[in-house]
């Protein structure tokens, strides 16, 4: 903006300069002429009346040499008289007999023509540029009598020029000082609302339109500060009502219960919201700006991405797969993004965890299916057995006291499903609240060995125990002891003749560690997501004959996440099973 106030200052006063240039020589040309006019004017006169005088004082007897002195110092002016045929006769200067003939003078010669007999040149006589004017001397009757010269120094003449160009100088430069200031003082009201406006403007563009400018005079600079004002609270406006938009929208987008996915037409991930991260269990960040298929590894995702940007037409289906520890259902919408012309510019993905309602409606089936089939086996067997005791077999006393142990072990397996449905159902239950307290992992541990040594003996299992650091905690004991019971058992259970039981039990800084470590059967990796789930069965037939319900790692499940732990399983077909949990040592506060 300096640039802008130099260059108007510098072109105004360029200006102006020259213009005052310009008439400063106009000005002193006409004042160097008219003086010149004047001057010329008055040799004249008085060269006429010193010839006039000549005249008139030669018939007195006065010689032209005396005449020509007493002119001189009256006129101030050198005074020669000359004789028609251009003898000097007469020289204020120097000695008339030594002048040589002067009708070759210039302006002798302009005399005898007829013209006015005038010259500026220098004279080698007085060493000075003189002004000279010469006339013709007649007498009363007319006669020609000569010639009289006048010759005044031009250095009054410069004189004069000098003083009216130093006049002219001092004059324009006073004027100059004025005439700047005034343009410095008017330049500086014009340029600075347009400094302003260029500030104002700047941040405008940088993005605060919070930022105002001071208005000025109703003239075209102060309507031009008004409309950059009322662009500026436009803005602010359109900015702020932008803001909110934008924050409810993001607020919206990554608090929505399902996953939003947005790819481009080159199959780039633009968007991506946070459900994502947890319906993938990834860090889906990452995923912005990377090919869709080179990040999702589901085929099912990839499999609707793909007919869409064949079809482009709206997707609709249900898929499932697994994450982590458990299979998860999810219906997802796809649709492609479609511009005015009618071309695909991308594929918004929603994906809508359906996984709640698959499992009610999978538990709705298998708890029938399930129950009935659990409670057909040992219903069967009591009736069958109690009516072959009702028709005589109860008179054989080795028979019925067979049958009355099979009904009775049946109807302790009835009694055991019973109680484990009644127990899953109360931990389901959001009432369900854990007897918190410090307790000491270590002899909860202790005691499932115990309960549990007899049965790993009858097996020919070896059962060991590894505790490592302090392992006191906060936590509820009773179901701290069931989670070792189930899980321990579980791998006594499914560990053959023979096998080996390890249990580990860890303090460390702020956690307690458990595993439980069989070298058993294993479960493969298709099976390892369902295994938590009700009724479930790795092995059906070794769990049914072993007593078990299907229900033991539901319930372990829960109640590892009752005491906000985390749970995790690692197997391989015919090595064994490990599960191992992290407690928390320190009670982890919920709402």
């Amino acid at each position: 903006m300096y640039k802008l106030r130099f260059k108007l200052i510098f072109a105004i006063l360029l200006i102006t300069l020259l213009v005052m240039a310009g008439l400063g020589i106009v000005i002193g040309q006409m004042y160097q002429t008219f003086y010149v006019n004047n001057l010329t004017e008055r040799i004249e006169k008085e060269a006429n009346l010193a010839a006039y005088m000549i005249s008139e004082e030669s018939m007195k007897g006065e010689t032209p040499q005396r005449l020509a002195m007493k002119f001189a110092e009256k006129l101030d002016a050198r005074v020669t008289i000359i004789l028609p045929d251009g003898t000097v006769i007469g020289e204020s200067a120097k000695d008339p007999s030594l002048m040589e003939n002067h009708l070759v003078r210039p302006e002798i010669a302009a005399v005898e023509r007829g013209d006015e007999g005038t010259a500026i040149r220098y004279s080698d006589t007085v060493n000075d540029e003189l002004l000279y004017y010469a006339v013709a001397i007649t007498d009363s009757t007319g006669t020609h009598l000569g010639f009289l010269r006048l010759g005044l120094s031009t250095q009054t003449l410069d004189d004069i020029n000098q003083m009216i160009w130093g006049i002219l100088a001092t004059c324009f430069f006073i004027a100059f000082i004025i005439i700047v200031s005034i343009i410095y003082r008017v330049a500086n009201e014009m340029i600075r609302p347009i400094e302003q406006a260029t500030v104002v403007a700047n941040e405008l563009a940088e993005g605060n339109f919070k930022v105002r400018i001071q208005e000025g005079k109703r003239d075209e600079i102060g309507q031009l500060t008004r409309s950059i004002n009322i662009l500026a609270y436009n803005l602010e406006r359109l900015t702020k009502r932008h803001q909110a938009q934008q924050e409810r929208l993001e607020t919206l987008i990554e608090n929505m219960g399902s996953g939003l996915i947005l790819i481009n037409k080159k199959g780039d991930i633009t968007l991506i919201n946070g459900t994502c991260r947890l319906i993938f269990q990834e860090n889906t960040d990452s995923w912005l700006n990377q090919l869709y298929h080179d990040v999702i590894k589901h085929k099912e995702v990839i499999h609707i991405v793909q007919t869409i940007f064949l079809t482009e037409e709206n997707q609709r289906k249900q898929i499932h797969f697994p994450v982590k520890l458990e299979v998860r259902h999810f219906e997802v919408y796809g649709a492609p993004v479609m511009s005015r012309r009618g071309k695909i510019k991308g594929i918004v993905l929603v994906l809508h965890d359906i996984t709640d309602l698959k499992k009610l409606e999978q538990v709705r089936t298998d708890f029938v299916t399930n129950v009935s089939h659990e409670l057909k086996t040992p219903v069967t067997s009591i009736k069958g057995f109690t009516e072959t005791l009702l028709d005589g077999a109860m008179n054989s006393e080795s028979l019925r006291e067979k049958f009355l142990n099979i009904i009775s072990k049946e109807s302790e397996r009835l009694q055991n499903l019973i109680e484990e449905l009644l127990e899953l159902s109360r931990i389901e239950h959001s009432y369900f609240r854990l007897n918190w307290h410090t307790t000491n992992f270590k002899s909860i541990i202790e005691e499932v060995f115990d309960l549990l040594k007899e049965k790993a003996t009858h097996k020919e299992i070896n059962l060991d125990l590894v505790i490592e650091g302090d392992t006191t905690l906060e936590g509820d004991t009773a179901r701290l002891k069931q989670i070792a019971i189930n899980l321990i058992n579980n791998a006594i259970t499914y560990t053959p003749i023979g096998g080996e039981v390890t249990v580990f039990v860890k303090g460390r800084d702020n956690r307690v560690e458990l595993d439980v470590i069989d070298t058993g059967v294993g479960i493969s990796e298709s099976e390892l997501p369902r295994i938590f789930e009700r009724f479930y069965r790795v092995d059906r037939a070794r769990s049914r004959n072993s007593g078990g319900t299907g229900l033991g790692l539901a319930i372990v499940k829960h109640l590892v996440e009752a005491h906000s732990a985390v749970l995790s399983v690692k197997s391989q077909i015919g090595k064994g099973t490990t599960f191992s949990i992290e407690f928390n040592k320190e009670r982890q506060k919920t709402d």
